[in-house]
């Protein structure tokens, strides 16, 4: 049976069959083909091999669950993380986490799977986008559709893509294996002997300038 990455945006690479990998990979759940369905939709993908992502990753498909928004209604959310943050060759299931963000806040403090306040105004900037669109937003060109969502800056959609994107996009896994960085540093000793210096940008600066962190060790 394949294995399926169910995307959370506390967990983003999780082995499907609840294990623990060698390399401190968190667990999660194997995502059966009944809560596959049991959501009001399901985005889903597959990670290019060869890429740093496929490579950490316990499996290259992954699959976020809905439970507010329809198929339609999220992967339009999804191409709009994507044009309000443009990044070239950043896989789909980063932005997929920040999708399943926008629908769990959806749901409410009671966990309603539709007709709370933030799910009536996403669906109604979605409406008006396709609006500024000419009738279908997701079939326009890319300029179309960047010159759609400029026009809906003032609507309560855009300021909630933003705001939450803001972290959902870029505080999890997936995000910081895509742009290299290594997370936080103190559980692993501090920067001080990790790289804070590596500065490859930059010549070498002379060895006066720069001189060892361990010189006094090494002079004694």
């Amino acid at each position: 049976m394949q294995r399926i990455i169910p995307l959370r945006p506390e967990r983003a690479i999780a082995p499907a069959d609840g294990t623990v990998e060698g390399d401190g990979v968190p667990s999660g759940p194997r995502l059966t083909r009944r809560a596959f369905l049991k959501g009001t939709a399901v985005l889903s993908g597959t990670l290019a091999s060869g890429t740093l992502l496929a490579t950490l990753a316990p499996s290259r498909s992954w699959a976020a669950e809905m439970q507010v928004f329809d198929a339609a209604e999220s992967k339009k959310l999804l191409r709009l993380t994507q044009v309000i943050f443009p990044h070239e060759n950043m896989p789909e299931a980063i932005n997929a986490l920040a999708v399943k963000d926008l629908d769990t806040a959806s749901l409410g403090d009671e966990g309603l799977a539709a007709d709370t306040p933030m799910a009536q105004a996403i669906r109604e900037g979605l409406t008006r986008l396709d609006a500024e669109a000419g009738g279908d937003w997701m079939a326009a060109d890319p300029d179309a559709q960047l010159a759609a969502v400029e026009a809906i800056t003032d609507t309560e959609l855009f300021q909630t893509v933003r705001g939450r994107c803001i972290t959902s996009l870029y505080d999890n896994d997936l995000a910081y294996a895509h742009f290299g960085y290594e997370g936080e540093a103190f559980s692993k000793g501090g920067y001080l002997g990790r790289g804070f210096d590596d500065l490859a940008w930059l010549p070498e600066p002379p060895e006066e300038a720069s001189p060892s962190m361990f010189a006094k060790e090494e002079e004694g």
